[in-house]
């Protein structure tokens, strides 16, 4: 099923809409934001120099730095008295980023969601539960509103306690979840030491996981847990952007769909800022086209992807974006090799012997960088030749991916850190890091 005749347009039909909302915003920003005006000053360039959406080029980027130089509405294009809801980011790392939504935001916000919730498997007859926390992160309402548009039933049970989650499961028949790729198999775990199997006796059959990268080697655990028929999509997001509904995986999983009538996706060479060619892979920008509150120019997210404009077999036209790789910002320089944590996770989740919860360990001693990798075993063992041969099978999958050497500690079973939001995975002792 199709929910919008937008996701079927022709790529002219689709450009033309996108030429169109793209001078009204620029020409929107030019006189309502002061901070855009003068760093389009700074760059030469004014609304009448955009004329095509190659000239797209020619406008500056926005970063996270920006938003949070103009906290908190220093970078709204409507006055304060016109937003219905505000978000921000939980601003661990300096000032939280604050998104603003009018009354149409949240229409345009709703329609986005549907459509990925729909491409992903989601009907009206779903019993839908929100795995997400509900408050000041954009997830849990974006999800929540588009699923409850679809005519699904909501059950927003948030984060935490899940052995009261997988009661809700059980009683209320849910058949989708919502949820942290990490927290789905949390779940999972927790039902079996419940002595409940989620393949027999629970009725979900699609998980609509975000806010954390999915990779194929997650999907497959989460598949190992939950059951072979279960339907498991990504879907993409930020609050800088929206929240989730920028793009999202359909059945056939080959790249996650642009809403593209309101995100222009462009990706960069994250060192120069060069826009790249279709298939090239780099840092991913995009800018919103429809947004009244914050509508963001060629913001950079740092996730690492590619665009594929070929059509799918699932009938939709737009655009598509490859399963991601990791951040820029993620990426670890470890003795010279740049190492994203989905590459070892890669690795870890190939080895039947272990479970799919890890932490990375970064050191530094006489000026040379260590890694240490925690694992967890499935079952506890005693046989050192078991463990050994474990660890020799981790180390070598990692030379080969990676051609680096780590220390592979292997923990007993439910040892390491659970996560009911993102799962925080790395941590970098480095000093100078």
């Amino acid at each position: 099923m199709i929910w919008s005749k937008e996701e079927t347009l022709t790529r002219q039909e689709i450009e033309e809409i996108q030429l169109t909302r793209l001078k009204e915003t620029v020409n929107r920003v030019w006189e309502k934001v002061p901070a855009y005006r003068k760093k389009m000053e700074e760059a030469g360039v004014r609304p009448e120099h955009i004329e095509t959406l190659r000239d797209l080029a020619k406008l500056p980027f926005i970063t996270k730095q920006d938003m949070r130089d103009n906290y908190p509405f220093g970078l709204f294009a409507v006055p304060k008295e016109e937003l219905v809801r505000i978000h921000a980011s939980s601003g661990t790392t300096g000032k939280p980023t604050v998104v603003g939504y009018t009354r149409r935001d949240l229409a345009m916000w709703t329609e986005c969601v549907s459509r990925i919730a729909v491409m992903g498997g989601a009907a009206k007859e779903d019993v839908a539960q929100i795995c997400f926390g509900y408050g000041m992160f954009t997830g849990a309402l974006g999800l929540h509103y588009g699923l409850e548009n679809i005519g699904a039933t909501m059950v927003p049970s948030s984060t935490g306690n899940s052995e009261k989650q997988i009661m809700y499961m059980k009683d209320f028949g849910t058949t989708l979840l919502v949820a942290t790729p990490s927290y789905a198999l949390r779940l999972a775990e927790v039902a079996y030491q419940m002595g409940i199997d989620p393949k027999k006796d629970l009725q979900v059959k699609i998980g609509l996981v975000g806010s954390e990268l999915l990779t194929e080697a997650m999907r497959a655990e989460m598949h190992k847990l939950w059951g072979d028929d279960m339907l498991v999509t990504s879907n993409y997001g930020m609050s800088e952007l929206m929240g989730p509904g920028v793009s999202g995986e359909c059945r056939y999983m080959d790249g996650m769909h642009i809403n593209e009538d309101y995100f222009i996706p462009e990706i960069i060479d994250p060192k120069t800022g060069e826009v790249l060619p279709p298939g090239e892979k780099g840092e991913l920008v995009i800018t919103c086209i429809y947004k009244e509150g914050l509508p963001l120019i060629r913001y950079r997210t740092k996730d690492v992807t590619r665009l594929i404009y070929e059509p799918c077999k699932c009938g939709r036209t737009t655009c598509r974006m490859e399963n991601l790789d990791g951040r820029t910002d993620d990426m670890l320089k470890i003795r010279g090799v740049n190492v994203f944590p989905s590459q070892i996770e890669e690795v870890i989740l190939g080895v039947e012997e272990i479970g799919p919860h890890y932490e990375i360990i970064l050191t530094r001693k006489d000026h040379t960088d260590r890694m240490e990798i925690r694992v967890e075993l499935l079952k506890a063992t005693d046989s050192y030749r078991e463990l050994e041969a474990v660890e020799k099978k981790i180390k070598s999958r990692l030379r080969v991916m990676l051609g680096l050497d780590a220390r592979i500690s292997l923990e007993s079973p439910n040892t390491l850190q659970r996560f009911e939001g993102k799962a925080k995975r790395v941590r970098d002792l480095r000093e100078g890091i």
